[in-house]
């Protein structure tokens, strides 16, 4: 097979820090918080736009609170288990490395008892079903490391005791969200979006919040998981005045990114950018036999972090990336390294479909190089 011509115009596929969106320059951000304090009016302003927008964006229900935390989307999700578990049992669903990461917090390190697990392998799903709405519930909306998302939200019960706590850091604003059966939901910016890195963002249902201001964990807990204070929830993290101090410049570029969203019609606009992008490697994905996805379901297969196996072994796909990298067609495109071998592409919103559509010839062209 001849080399490609046409390369992608941006061969950003990484999972995150995810590219930047389209039309992206620095000298586009509003600036006018550099050099400001977080707490000064145009700093504590700029917290709430953000805040804001989010929350407009998303469509969250009436009572629904976001805030603003540092650590990404590992802070925010470890912020509420160690702040809220331990009241009830609770049940532990993972299918990759970041929801075994969880349960591993839940049982090695915060040492709870009553902890039932829910395990399927890399490419598969647990069976949700089993879960007990009277417990607790912690898993992953969409397997960033695996390719493997939740396709519904059927199996959670209205009527649940329980809260469920999500991690959705590469599902929101790429996937549709059943708010009313989330009860907290956690993402980092860095990821559909494109921004940078470094925060992350939290979201309490008000179930979420009774649950801070009524239950007393008992263990010591540091400044920046703390959100509550005397027994009542600390508004303010979720009004602009931030924990610590965030990064002005990320913020800024948070903003740009929102309002590039919103151009594009919001979180509807970013769906179909981010199906339109799955879609094309699908269509490749079926016309050739020696590449697969790692999901074993089309239903559940993501639409953002797109895992893919080939029939090749572990060092000529090093080989394959590392080739493509040197290419200049595609770069950060191995699996996640606790993952099987295979290839992750990232299809979020600030992606372009005519990019990935680039990008497939190159996948044959570099295939059969190193096969």
């Amino acid at each position: 097979m001849n080399k490609p011509t046409v390369k992608p115009a941006c061969p950003n596929f990484s999972s995150g820090p995810c590219a930047k969106h389209p039309g992206y320059s620095v000298d586009k951000l509003t600036l006018d918080t550099l050099g400001r304090s977080h707490r000064s009016a145009v700093g504590k302003s700029t917290l709430k736009y953000a805040i804001d927008k989010s929350k407009e964006l998303l469509g969250l229900p009436e009572g629904y609170r976001l805030g603003i935390v540092p650590a990404s989307d590992t802070g925010a999700v470890e912020m509420f288990l160690w702040s809220a578990l331990g009241e009830r049992p609770v049940d532990v669903c993972f299918w990759e490395s970041f929801g075994q990461g969880w349960m591993t917090d839940i049982v090695k390190q915060l040492k709870l008892a009553d902890v039932r697990q829910f395990k399927a392998e890399y490419g598969e799903l647990p069976d949700l079903t089993q879960t007990n709405p009277d417990h607790d519930i912690v898993f992953t909306w969409n397997g960033t490391t695996s390719g493997v998302r939740v396709n519904n939200a059927d199996w959670i019960a209205d009527d649940r005791k329980g809260l469920t706590i999500c991690d959705a850091t590469s599902a929101c604003f790429a996937m549709d969200m059943p708010w009313e059966k989330l009860d907290v939901v956690t993402y980092s910016w860095q990821k559909v979006l494109g921004s940078e890195g470094g925060h992350g963002v939290i979201i309490l249902s008000p179930r979420a919040v009774e649950r801070l201001e009524s239950y007393d964990a008992g263990r010591p807990l540091p400044k920046i998981f703390r959100m509550t204070k005397g027994g009542a929830l600390i508004e303010g993290i979720f009004t602009g005045a931030t924990i610590n101090t965030p990064s002005m410049l990320a913020v800024a570029d948070y903003v740009d990114a929102l309002n590039w969203a919103e151009s594009e019609g919001g979180v509807a606009g970013l769906i179909k950018r981010s199906e339109a992008n799955a879609a094309v490697i699908a269509d490749f994905v079926a016309k050739h036999d020696w590449i697969d996805f790692l999901a074993k379901s089309e239903e559940t297969n993501s639409t953002t972090s797109v895992c893919l196996t080939l029939d090749l072994d572990a060092d000529k796909i090093k080989a394959m990336i590392k080739l493509l990298a040197n290419e200049d067609a595609a770069y950060d495109i191995g699996a996640y390294r606790d993952a099987p071998s295979g290839l992750r592409i990232w299809c979020g919103a600030t992606v372009e479909a005519s990019d990935v559509e680039a990008l497939m010839p190159w996948l044959e062209w570099a295939y059969n190089e190193v096969k």
